[in-house]
């Protein structure tokens, strides 16, 4: 089958499925006569693209997705990611919401030909980034790009929110009754860096999520801090450039060669940790993040197999300067010397971090704010996370103090504790986004409940 072949079957499957085919949702003005969008979704992403034709199959057309990259290239598939393929098995679905043409699958076989699924091992990430495009594409689903979000506000007298967008310099505030945020891995903190680092000249290291320019790592030596599959990536493109060396240091006594996400692939953890009480939900988490993180054996394999590639397990770092043009990192084995730094350590939990909620971070409930674990439960992180409702929407830290934090709906990697698998993660797509979508049409036709009770008193049409 052609890719012409798959979009007229897309077509064809979506008609043969569009029940109710009616639009339901009444326009709605400002009181200044300013359009107000029903969904805005902040993140133009494998999540907020899905999400946007969630919303298009259960007739919700008036919806914008916005995102801060240019057009296709949300997400970190052609930015900074550097692994060859995503880490997820390759039949994993989500996006497609039980269309079978719209699967990865259907995709890469119009492109390469019966047959050519079976011989595929993972699905290269240059790829999922085309399948994402053309899913825009083919789904006609309205995106802004090169459009940044700042900080969200209510606006009550017209139950809507202000959301001021800078597109090519200009800005504008534009109004939607529901706001989804799809905003990433980092959608709910921000990118950790260890003070040590800061303290070093900014030319002189990078963050795993940051351009590097690797071909001017030639014959340097590098230094990378961090165990997970980003800083693994991030070492062997290194050396693959032809860096010298590359030294990886971590904290962790050895490897994790235990995957918990393999463990969680099944209907019941996806489809129904959120439904679990706190204390099995915190329980649970606080595993998975003891078990840690791995990197896949592909990974490991692509960065041991080069010559220049070195472990440094149980490496503590106590000091770390620049002097003269050279790095020295200091650990219990004794000090090394670099040419750059690549920082591998992850993201923190916090949302004051992010610019969209920097005046509503304050009233935005936290798991700490719900929830007390047992001292041997203690974790840190996860007490940041936003302590969400059932469809994704953020809850009141005080009881009736900001009711609209109702209408704003996190759909990133900072909903892991309260729903699991979900944002952010391919893993969960199937079940999380039903959950999400549901969750805003529940939410806006309870809100007009009145409206279509009148619609209905005032219904005329006579059958015979």
């Amino acid at each position: 089958m052609s890719l012409a072949r798959l979009e007229q079957a897309v077509r064809r499957e979506l008609d043969l499925l569009r029940y109710p085919e009616r639009g339901w949702l009444t326009p709605r003005k400002s009181h200044a006569g300013e359009p107000i969008l029903d969904v805005l979704i902040v993140g133009g992403g494998q999540g907020g693209l899905a999400t946007a034709f969630g919303l298009q199959r259960e007739r919700v057309d008036n919806v914008l997705v916005v995102d801060e990259n240019p057009l296709d290239r949300a997400g970190p598939w052609l930015r900074f990611a550097r692994m060859h393929t995503l880490r997820t098995p390759k039949y994993l679905t989500g996006p497609d919401l039980g269309i079978p043409s719209l699967t990865p699958r259907a995709y890469y076989e119009a492109l390469h030909g019966e047959g050519s699924w079976e011989a595929l091992r993972f699905v290269p990430r240059e790829l999922w980034a085309a399948y994402l495009a053309w899913y825009r594409e083919v789904l006609a689903l309205p995106v802004r790009p090169d459009t940044q979000v700042g900080a969200l506000a209510y606006r009550a007298h017209d139950r809507a929110w202000e959301v001021p967008c800078t597109t090519g310099g200009h800005v504008a505030t534009l109004l939607a009754r529901r706001v989804v945020l799809a905003t990433g891995i980092e959608g709910s903190g921000a990118w950790q860096v260890p003070p040590l680092v800061h303290a070093l000249p900014r030319a002189c290291w990078a963050h795993t999520h940051e351009q590097v320019d690797f071909a001017a790592l030639r014959d340097k030596r590098v230094l990378v801090l961090g165990a997970g599959a980003s800083a693994f990536d991030n070492a062997s493109h290194a050396l693959e450039a032809g860096a010298r060396e590359a030294r990886l240091f971590f904290r962790r006594p050895r490897l994790p060669d235990v995957n918990p996400y393999r463990w969680a692939e099944f209907v019941g953890f996806l489809k129904h940790f959120g439904d679990l009480p706190d204390a099995a939900r915190w329980r649970f988490m606080v595993q998975v993040m003891r078990m840690g993180q791995l990197p896949p054996a592909d990974t490991l394999r692509r960065a041991t197999a080069q010559p220049g590639f070195h472990m440094h397990p149980g490496a503590r770092v106590h000091a770390l300067s620049h002097a003269h043009g050279t790095l020295s990192l200091t650990t219990d084995e004794g000090t090394f010397e670099g040419d750059f730094l690549i920082v591998g350590t992850g993201f923190a939990t916090d949302l004051a971090q992010r610019p969209e909620l920097a005046a509503l971070a304050p009233q935005i409930a936290r798991w700490s704010d719900r929830y007390t674990p047992p001292d041997d439960l203690q974790h840190d992180d996860l007490a940041r996370h936003p302590y969400l409702g059932p469809h994704f929407e953020h809850t009141e830290r005080t009881p009736g103090e900001a009711p609209y934090l109702a209408h704003l709906y996190n759909y990133t990697f900072g909903s892991l504790l309260s729903l699991g698998f979900s944002g952010a993660s391919i893993s969960g797509m199937k079940y999380s986004l039903p959950r999400l979508v549901s969750g805003l049409t529940r939410s806006l036709f309870l809100e007009d409940a009145d409206s279509y009770y009148q619609s209905l008193c005032a219904y005329d049409v006579r059958e015979f």
